[in-house]
């Protein structure tokens, strides 16, 4: 995925179908400078992380 769609993603009211590692997640932020995604998986809002933008996939 690229910072752009990440963001747009992150901005939307709708949710969209974005995974990490197979995991279906949320965009809560994203990091221009540093290229990476504040996420958490859709089940366990409680888990945040930050990851590479690139390694999220939009299905």
């Amino acid at each position: 995925m690229n910072k752009q769609r990440a963001q747009e993603i992150a901005d939307s009211p709708v949710m969209a179908n974005v995974t990490y590692q197979g995991i279906p997640i949320y965009i809560q932020h994203v990091d221009h400078d540093k290229e990476t995604a504040r996420i958490y998986p859709l089940n366990e809002s409680e888990h945040e992380q930050e990851v590479p933008i690139h390694s999220l996939l939009e299905h």
